[in-house]
């Protein structure tokens, strides 16, 4: 066979484990992994000293259109992902106009193909009012799944309370994505914020508003017999109960969870106003036991930009969100390096993971028939995150002077290389990626 690419010299990670092997691409997809010293090959890339990885799924970012432009777009979100070497997104649906719709949902699609330099999905928003047609929008092509919001952050979305979330779920067949903060105690617990002091965030929006709402949400799901996932536990109160509940749900945990904590407040202020929020030291290390028992599933960045403009604004005024989808490997790939956590387990959270939860076809592995999609690392590189490598329009992220060691060095989709070198080198052709449980018929 004469092989359209071939990754030679790399060690690949996948299901055999870590080991020396080339990877032969045809139209698109692996036609075959191991010695393939002697194949001919229309584009060879010499991967000596480098990693090979299943694509990065980045399965939680806000690209901000339409209607926030300003912040974001599709296509500077996505040239942010592919140079932090994310293959494919799945993007928010709390845009203007609200993703609730079938012709909401097609128009994110239409904008999105061509333009986008990764591969894409749009979570659709759930809501009381098409809580009976969820079923049926869950399976349109280019659908992640159902999103709800049972705690106020940003947009017009919430469900907050039980028969309106249960509404939602007797119609699902596929695994809806929650966010989970309890919104009857948020309001409850407004006077706590202190004006100009984001550090009283995770105070106000405190780690019993998150608990509260995760064992709701567990209850739900039984009694409506539902698959759930819980996007970005910030508890480690979380991590336990889940653990007892694996049968009907999965979890998420972000990079800024696991890296920055309650005493960063003080250097950085509203830039990592997140919600839910950054905790302390003891939640912290509560999400790494998450990802050392295997409890937590995928890793999501949640990448929600804002301008600067928008950041300073004095606390609670200011924004909660912050850049993360150009940083979740180098970051990830850091901890890595200091041991928190093996390159297999992170392969496991950022590829198999979503491939396994959400059912991606033909995509989260390096295996033949698969999608080529490949990110590239040099394990041992040591690079300084700075705000101006930032392909995000908003151009600024909370590592800002951050030493790393691990670095993305290229990102093939579908079998073209997208990224090398921390060069943008093809025009976007991203296109939806596609569901086993919504394949068209």
């Amino acid at each position: 066979m004469t092989y359209d690419l071939i990754l030679t010299g790399g060690t690949v990670v996948n299901h055999d484990g870590e080991g020396a092997r080339d990877v032969g691409v045809k139209d698109g997809r692996i036609a075959a992994i191991g010695d393939l010293g002697q194949a001919p090959a229309g584009e060879t890339i010499d991967c000596r000293g480098l990693h090979i990885l299943p694509g990065v799924v980045d399965s939680q970012v806000h690209f901000r259109e339409p209607g926030l432009e300003h912040k974001e777009d599709l296509e500077t979100g996505s040239r942010a992902a592919v140079l932090g070497g994310v293959t494919a997104v799945f993007e928010m649906p709390n845009t203007n106009p609200l993703t609730t719709s079938e012709a909401a949902l097609a128009d994110k699609v239409r904008r999105g193909s061509g333009r986008m330099h990764c591969d894409f999905a749009f979570w659709v928003g759930g809501t009381r009012e098409n809580a009976k047609d969820v079923g049926e929008l869950e399976r349109l092509p280019g659908a992640a799944g159902i999103k709800v919001f049972m705690g106020s952050s940003t947009g017009d979305l919430l469900v907050e309370d039980d028969e309106g979330v249960a509404s939602i779920l007797r119609n699902t067949r596929r695994r809806a994505a929650f966010h989970s903060e309890d919104e009857f105690r948020l309001r409850e617990r407004q006077g706590e914020r202190i004006e100009g002091d984001p550090s009283s965030h995770p105070i106000w929006r405190d780690e019993i508003a998150a608990l509260r709402c995760t064992e709701r949400l567990v209850r739900i799901a039984r009694t409506v017999r539902a698959r759930i996932h819980v996007l970005h536990i910030s508890t480690a109160e979380e991590i336990l109960f889940l653990q007892q509940h694996k049968d009907v749900a999965t979890c998420e945990a972000t990079p800024h969870h696991l890296t920055l904590s309650a005493d960063d407040y003080a250097r950085l202020g509203m830039l990592i106003q997140m919600n839910p929020p950054v905790r302390d030291i003891r939640h912290r290390d509560g999400v790494w036991h998450g990802i050392a028992q295997g409890i937590v599933d995928v890793l999501g960045s949640d990448h929600a930009p804002h301008t600067l403009a928008e950041k300073a604004k004095p606390y609670p005024a200011s924004p909660s969100g912050m850049t993360g989808v150009q940083t979740l490997v180098p970051i990830m790939l850091d901890h890595v390096n200091a041991g928190r956590l093996t390159l297999q387990r992170f392969v496991d959270l950022s590829s198999h993971g979503p491939q396994r939860i959400f059912g991606m076809a033909r995509k989260g592995r390096i295996a033949a028939g698969y999608d080529a999609d490949f990110t590239v690392v040099d394990m041992k590189r040591r690079e300084t995150i700075t705000n101006a490598q930032a392909g995000s329009k908003a151009g600024w992220t909370p590592y800002d002077g951050k030493q790393v060691t691990g670095w993305p060095v290229g990102t093939v989709i579908r079998g073209r290389r997208v990224m090398w070198e921390g060069e943008i080198v093809a025009p976007g052709q991203g296109r939806a990626v596609e569901f086993s449980e919504a394949l068209p018929r």
